[in-house]
Order: structure tokens, then sequence, then C-alpha cells
């Protein structure tokens, strides 16, 4: 997994330069990560599952073994989550 945060003092991580393991080329620059790729694995994984499941909470919680109500919180601080970001 892509790390987000500084391991030194938990700043969000931006990405300086891409590189194609083809033919060499590096493109540099200063990019923010991507808003999916700034959540937790577990949060990633979660939303892998959901649209899996073709957005289904129903199905969420039988294949998690959690209640609706704990699958539709989940759901609902990831969503929460990804509106503060900038």
């Amino acid at each position: 997994m892509l790390p987000c945060n500084c391991p030194s003092c938990q700043s969000v991580l931006k990405v300086r330069s891409l590189v194609c393991e083809s033919c060499g080329t590096e493109v540099s620059g200063l990019y923010p990560l991507p808003v999916l790729a700034r959540l937790s694995t577990e949060e990633q994984d979660f939303i892998l599952r959901f649209v899996k499941s073709s957005g289904s909470l129903k199905d969420m919680a039988k294949q998690l073994s959690l209640s609706y109500p704990t699958v539709r919180n989940l759901l609902d601080d990831i969503i929460k989550k990804i509106n503060c970001e900038p």
C-alpha cells in the first residue's frame, strides 16, 4: 500500500515523481495523492467490497458479518472523511 502520511511527523505526503518502467520517462512535480489513496487500507477494502456488491449495504452486512446499521455507519464515516478532503 502507498504510504499517505510522513512516518516522522504524520503530515500528508505528496507525490514528487512518477516513472515509466518501460521507457524510463520520469514526470516530476508535486502532486497530491488521489482521495481514495488517502483512505486507510480497511476503508479502501470496504469501498472495493461495496462496489463489487453493486452498492448493496445488505450484501455488505452479510459479507462482513455485521448489522446493516453498522455497515451504514462505516460508509457514512468514509463519506465524511472524503467530504473533508480539500
